[in-house]
């Protein structure tokens, strides 16, 4: 018998997907399992849930109060176990760092130098994250910190720039642009961008598109969508998508992937990489971190 939890996270999904068919491809269960796990449900709480039609599934207007009390439950045994985690860590005298795009430590090392010197004995971990997606807490669930342009803001969370640069443009080296020494935003934003995946946060995926000066979404994106950095850099490789990241690591993809090009965008807002953490977070060496950084004023991409 499947536990309430693994329930309703079943009903989160299909209610998210609208089809059980697509839902059990994400949950990776066969469907007549799923179908059989929210109909086992229903029985259990004596209320229809789902309104099953030919083309998909409509939730009850029971299943609609549900699914909110559903998604309070399952985020605040996911935040308690995060919290639990962290605490963990600390006591560990642990650190655990994420980050989207090149690791920070070879764009910024400033910061880990003055950790390492300030505590020898901590130990110190980096993990590559996939992009923003969700709920910033639940993106940051294994980590402590987070460096990226920042995600979406939220209560209990802290955002600490690191350093302020121009953004550039990275394409193929055979796409039309890559010769240009250097772009206006005028000259890219009608071209295909690289598209996203659903999930990822819509504002963070935005300002990489430029959504920010077209003040919509990219007109054309391409076929496949990127959930990681390296998801983003292999569409690149193999088609005529472009997208923009803060110059630094621009510079820094292009000399790793010899057939990318990096092109300054002169114009552009500029990026603002980001330290971001939750402030229940207690983990001493969170705080030498962000100190460090405070220490280093406004950094430069080069």
């Amino acid at each position: 018998m499947l536990s309430r939890k693994r329930q309703m996270h079943y009903l989160v999904t299909i209610a998210e997907e609208g089809q059980l068919t697509a839902a059990a491809r994400r949950l990776k269960v066969a469907q007549p399992a799923l179908s059989q796990a929210i109909s086992q449900m229903e029985a259990e709480l004596g209320v229809e849930l789902l309104e099953r039609k030919h083309r998909g599934v409509k939730l009850t207007p029971a299943g609609a109060a549900f699914l909110l009390k559903a998604r309070v439950a399952l985020a605040a045994e996911a935040d308690a176990v995060q919290t639990a985690e962290a605490l963990a860590r600390a006591h560990r005298g642990e650190i655990t760092i994420g980050f989207v795009g090149p690791p920070p430590a070879i764009i910024t090392p400033q910061p880990f130098a003055a950790l390492s010197e300030s505590h020898p004995q901590a130990q110190v971990s980096f993990r590559d994250l996939p992009f923003p997606h969700g709920a910033t807490r639940a993106w940051l669930a294994d980590v402590d910190v987070a460096f990226s342009h920042p995600p979406e803001s939220e209560a209990g969370l802290d955002i600490q720039p690191v350093r302020t640069e121009p953004r550039a443009v990275v394409a193929q080296r055979s796409h039309r642009l890559a010769g240009r020494k250097e772009l206006a935003v005028t000259d890219v934003l009608d071209e295909t961008f690289v598209s996203y995946h659903r999930d990822v946060q819509r504002r963070w995926a935005g300002f990489h598109s430029l959504d920010d000066h077209r003040g919509a979404a990219p007109e054309h994106t391409t076929k496949d969508h990127a959930f990681t950095s390296l998801e983003m850099l292999g569409i690149i490789s193999t088609s005529p998508g472009i997208t923009t990241v803060p110059y630094a690591d621009a510079k820094l993809a292009q000399r790793v992937v010899p057939h990318i090009a990096a092109i300054p965008l002169h114009d552009a807002n500029p990026a603002v990489v980001s330290l971001t953490w939750r402030r229940d977070n207690q983990n001493p060496l969170i705080t030498t971190l962000v100190s460090a950084v405070l220490s280093l004023g406004d950094v430069h991409g080069v």
